[in-house]
């Protein structure tokens, strides 16, 4: 039975605190108002003083207005429908087409048993070189894209949504402009992407308490479709306006703040989503891509601090492209020594020749004059930034291999990639 109560004790911003009996942290209940009935979730409990988020926001509630308990957590529905479909961070579809409401599932459940999990063993194409080449994305992985506001993120999570070579897209945004969301919708069904994405937007006009929803909704959902042998990729954008989310939310509640204003679980809250990340022993499996912007390009920020002793890595996106440098995927040793005889050694043998021609930009720079060796360099570095770096890149791996392979023989002769003989022997190419 669903309990009311029908005094408000107190209204701060967007939370109401009621006297309540027996209510549970993270259950839903409804605001009855003048205008309409308001969803709300509990997020502090002290004896019976129970202080709930109102997802609309506290404009219009009045202390005499009734608090409905629900008597259970925030749900979202799963079925095949979903596909295609875009949803609020409250579960109702913004896309205009009918609301579902089968098969309800709790969201934010704990992460998978480690016994039933596997150790990654394959890849997740992207068509993007400096992901699949040098830094390859591995199944049941967890990445952060590590960036600065202005930066195309939004629009590399696009590209990877379409291009990635997996069953099912799970998209959250938090925090979006209009024109992001839209931009997203519009480039995933120009591509013919959309039917077989599922999307939960929350924009900046959206409530506060939305934001956080998001990652739990996506991450739910995407295990569904895992357990249905599918292999899922979910891509959040942005995990620093879900911090952020939080923070305000822990300042109306006036809990003690830990670095830089955020919640002292700030570390726990990003690993509970984070560690959704699984590869069923006998199921589907669940990857999780997540955009960390940095204010002010701060890595030790506490929000991507945090996320990097969470991941298994992270990619740099820095002047419009995937860094070498700082980026790293820790489990590319688990594939790329199974996808070509060359992946690894080539890799490799590209990063050291990329960071001699850094160098070689600083000297001269500096003024210093250009050595043969030197102007090897240079040109090898701009053909390496425009034929790999450069995001508008779309070639499979084995073309990415063949073409690092050109771009070397190009610039230098056999001798000077330091690659060993029976490769070259192999792969180097053939004059005509």
């Amino acid at each position: 039975m669903k309990k009311v109560y029908s005094k408000i004790e107190s209204i701060t911003g967007s939370v109401i605190t009621v006297r309540a009996e027996g209510a549970r942290y993270g259950d839903l209940a409804e605001v009855d108002t003048a205008f309409g009935t308001s969803l709300a979730e509990v997020n502090r409990l002290n004896g019976d003083l129970v202080s709930l988020q109102v997802f609309a926001g506290g404009r219009g509630i009045s202390t005499g207005d009734t608090v409905r308990f629900l008597g259970r957590s925030m749900q979202v529905p799963f079925s095949e429908d979903l596909l295609g479909r875009v949803f609020t961070g409250s579960g109702e579809p913004r896309d205009k087409g009918p609301a579902l409401r089968d098969n309800m599932i709790p969201i934010g459940g704990p992460s998978v048993n480690p016994s039933e999990r596997v150790i990654p063993r394959s890849m997740i194409r992207t068509g993007i070189p400096m992901i699949d080449l040098f830094n390859t994305l591995v199944v049941s992985q967890k990445l952060p894209i590590f960036s600065v506001s202005g930066e195309p993120y939004n629009e590399l999570l696009a590209r990877i949504a379409i291009q990635a070579e997996v069953d099912v897209i799970v998209l959250g945004g938090m925090g979006l402009k209009y024109d992001d969301y839209l931009a997203f919708r519009e480039t995933l069904e120009n591509a013919g992407a959309l039917a077989r994405t599922v999307m939960f937007m929350h924009t900046a006009s959206d409530p506060t308490v939305e934001c956080l929803m998001i990652p739990d909704m996506s991450l739910a959902v995407a295990e569904q479709f895992a357990l249905q042998n599918k292999d899922v990729l979910v891509l959040l954008t942005d995990m620093t306006n879900f911090a952020d989310s939080m923070k305000e939310i822990s300042i109306v509640q006036e809990q003690v703040p830990s670095n830089r204003g955020y919640p002292g679980d700030l570390y726990s809250q990003l690993a509970s989503r984070y560690e959704k990340a699984v590869d069923f022993e006998s199921a589907g499996s669940i990857t999780v891509l997540g955009v960390t912007t940095m204010p002010g390009d701060d890595v030790t920020h506490p929000v991507p601090d945090n996320t990097g002793y969470i991941t298994e890595g992270q990619y740099y996106l820095k002047n419009g492209r995937i860094e070498p440098f700082g980026s790293l995927s820790r489990l590319k040793q688990q594939v790329n020594g199974k996808t070509r005889a060359d992946h690894r050694a080539l890799m490799d043998g590209m990063i050291k020749l990329y960071s001699s021609f850094r160098d070689t930009l600083e000297k001269k720079a500096m003024g210093f004059n250009m050595s043969a060796w030197d102007e090897k360099l240079l040109k090898y570095g701009a053909q390496f930034e425009a034929k790999m770096m450069d995001l508008s890149v779309n070639i499979p791996l084995e073309r990415a291999l063949d073409l690092g392979w050109e771009i070397m023989a190009d610039c230098f002769s056999p001798e000077d990639t330091g690659l060993r003989t029976e490769l070259i022997e192999k792969f180097w190419p053939k004059k005509d």
